[in-house]
């Protein structure tokens, strides 16, 4: 954008005001304009008459090329794409490591369970920080991190060692809880909701299936051709090289984009909100006042990615079983069944940008979830069990883009996006933690079938199409308007009803409402803090039970 853009008054209020060092303490004269002027500016910067908003701040332009913000989003996903490579490695290597290792199913699920635990521990911290320091340096030594884990995982597979697998999954984490949201963070500083956030989510999470789909699906390849288990995690680490090299690009241009654009450049066409790739502090006071709408957000993800995270994991081994195949075959069906859907998420990020209705396309996908885990079920035939994974193809397609995007533009300042994405971050992966845990266990108790195991994929599913009923409900004019119904707005209804945005933010934060408000997040955020414990007591005892057992 050549300049801010209000759609209200003559002057942007305090509360748009950044923290970013570029950002002036006295408030900005806005261009009161139209949807017609914004779409003009956008596509026409170089027409606008204003000197003043191209002209250069400390020796750097307002003015950023949309060139330059494709690069940045090339740049990201290719470090997406390598780890998602390899975090489709070790579900599809389920059967490979109990034999290699020599390990049950709860031990199986404790390996497992050890990286949802160290996320679980120090996401909220990692969010708050990568809001303060910024995405790009964050990326570079947490991918440092996870690269050196990935080595001592690589180490342990060959030696056989459970407990040194545990302790580099420990390392690996470490590396991994800082990259998943300095990744967004910084597509958030670049791009605001319905101006291209929900496209470059759709670009990344799109190319990251590829990665997820190659890693899976080669993962027995390489294990059955090469002798040993061990080998694929060691070209795992080959992948976490190359990431780390991109990385370390990503990062030199950023350190470039900030000496020849200024941040004032970056701002949210709806409501005039200057976009920030760091702040000057941590922004608590922010964080512990996140507004009700991404509470039920949260509440979504909490049964929708659980199911498809837990049930994700054992794919493979279900298919084995069901489908009565190899390993190999196995991987590349399970594989095929979650990540087919590549194309078709940059496609819905698209349509999120430009129509809107998040709340529409969860209830689709919860209800894909319901059915997909209902088919798996009771109808165990080969045909049943390949329908199921089928609409489980289609609806996990659909989950990861509409939720960070609809966290996004459910939140009102965009300094906390990195915080409130930890916070979901943070909630899937204590849910995980839970039910992988309690699904190990009921899976060793049952012959090793997931006869009862599908049960519980069935009722996080049925509260996934629960919950995504509701929100469709509470968004209609008659209930929530502003604070649920934004999020069904198209691009060109938020553009022109960013005025409506800015006053029930300004309300949120002044009025008698606004107690109301950070009392009830601070409830959430104690229910999160009671289920994050369970999970806590949920890991130990099993370190307990796979020592003992």
């Amino acid at each position: 954008m050549a300049s801010p853009v209000a759609s209200i008054g003559e002057k942007q209020p305090a509360s748009n005001r950044s923290d970013n060092d570029d950002v002036p303490s006295t408030t900005e004269k806005q261009v009161h304009t139209t949807t017609a002027a914004v779409t003009d500016i956008d596509n026409h910067d170089h027409d606008n008459d204003d000197a003043s908003s191209i002209a250069s701040v400390g020796g750097r332009t307002k003015t950023v090329p949309r060139r330059v913000k494709f690069l940045s989003v090339i740049l990201v996903s290719l470090i997406g794409f390598g780890s998602h490579w390899s975090s489709g490695v070790t579900g599809a290597m389920k059967t490979a490591l109990k034999k290699g290792m020599g390990i049950n199913n709860t031990q199986y699920a404790l390996l497992d369970a050890t990286d949802n635990f160290i996320k679980s521990v120090l996401i909220i911290a990692t969010g708050l920080y990568t809001d303060r320091l910024g995405g790009a340096s964050t990326l570079v030594w947490g991918n440092l991190l996870f690269t050196a884990g990935s080595v001592l995982v690589a180490a342990a597979t060959t030696t056989r060692n459970f407990n040194f697998m545990i302790g580099a999954m420990v390392i690996q984490s470490l590396g991994d809880v800082a990259t998943q949201v300095a990744q967004y963070k910084v597509f958030s500083s670049w791009f605001a909701p319905s101006d291209g956030f929900a496209s470059t989510l759709g670009f990344e999470l799109g190319l990251g299936k590829i990665g997820s789909f190659v890693g899976q699906s080669t993962a027995n390849v390489i294990a059955t051709h090469l002798g040993d288990f061990s080998w694929t995690f060691w070209m795992s680490v080959v992948m976490n090289v190359f990431t780390n090299l991109v990385t370390v690009a990503f990062y030199i241009f950023t350190r470039w984009c900030n000496k020849h654009y200024s941040s004032k450049g970056k701002t949210d066409p709806a409501t005039g909100e200057v976009l920030t790739e760091k702040n000057r502090k941590l922004e608590w006071n922010k964080f512990v006042r996140l507004p009700w709408p991404f509470w039920a957000i949260i509440a979504f993800t909490a049964c929708q990615t659980t199911a498809a995270s837990v049930f994700g994991t054992n794919a493979t081994e279900l298919a084995e079983q069901r489908f009565n195949v190899s390993s190999i075959k196995a991987g590349f069906y399970s594989s095929l069944t979650q990540y087919m859907g590549f194309f078709l998420v940059p496609l819905l990020g698209l349509f999120i940008d430009v129509f809107g209705n998040r709340l529409t396309v969860m209830f689709v996908c919860g209800t894909g979830m319901f059915l997909s885990m209902s088919l798996i079920m009771w109808c165990t035939s080969m045909s049943g069990t390949a329908a199921g994974f089928g609409f489980y193809a289609f609806a996990v397609s659909l989950g990861p883009t509409v939720i960070i995007d609809a966290i996004r533009t459910s939140l009102w300042y965009q300094e906390v996006f990195g915080s409130a994405y930890a916070v979901k971050i943070c909630l899937n992966n204590a849910m995980s933690i839970i039910f992988r845990i309690v699904t190990g266990v009921i899976q060793d108790h049952d012959g090793d079938t997931y006869n009862h195991v599908i049960i519980v994929y069935v009722i996080l599913a049925a509260g996934s199409l629960v919950v995504g009923l509701s929100l469709v409900a509470f968004s209609l004019p008659w209930a929530s308007p502003i604070s649920l119904g934004r999020l069904q707005w198209t691009r060109k209804q938020r553009f022109a009803r960013g005025d409506k945005i800015n006053a029930q933010r300004d309300a949120f934060e002044t009025n008698a409402k606004a107690s109301q408000n950070r009392q009830l997040s601070i409830f959430f955020f104690g229910l999160l803090a009671i289920l994050t414990l369970g999970a806590w007591a949920c890991y130990f005892w099993g370190v307990a039970t796979g020592h003992n057992d």
